[in-house]
């Protein structure tokens, strides 16, 4: 009985670490990650296109964190956009599991930062 008591435990703390959150940031790639100028290639959504041909994997950058993305088809057509990542962060690893990539709009002043439970509004990167 005790032995059931304590997995039941401990599968809840592991359910109630990986809630579904909302992360706030620009569409880009694990090779430039907030710069493209080093590349040389222009615009930069081409630059986030032609380095993921080359092996880097796409990822979200919310102005202070790199987070790479398990959905690796959906971002492309988001590349260098600011977009709002529902999912869930698996913090070991850095990977965001996406359930769903929406377009965020502009970033706002004073906004919150993101990766906050169920809060859209985060800090962006401008190119």
């Amino acid at each position: 009985m005790m032995r059931a008591m304590l997995t039941l435990a401990a599968l809840a703390l592991s359910c109630a670490a990986q809630q579904t959150r909302v992360f706030t940031g620009v569409i880009t790639c694990t090779m430039c990650k907030n710069d493209h100028r080093k590349m040389g290639i222009s615009p930069d959504d081409l630059c986030v296109r032609e380095c993921i041909k080359h092996g880097a994997k796409y990822a979200l950058f919310d102005g202070r964190n790199l987070y790479r993305l398990s959905d690796q088809q959906t971002p492309e057509k988001f590349a260098a956009q600011r977009v709002r990542v529902t999912g869930v962060l698996y913090a070991k690893t850095g990977i965001i599991k996406v359930e769903r990539i929406e377009p965020a709009g502009p970033s706002k002043p004073g906004a919150k930062s993101s990766g906050s439970p169920r809060q859209p509004e985060g800090t962006g990167h401008k190119h």
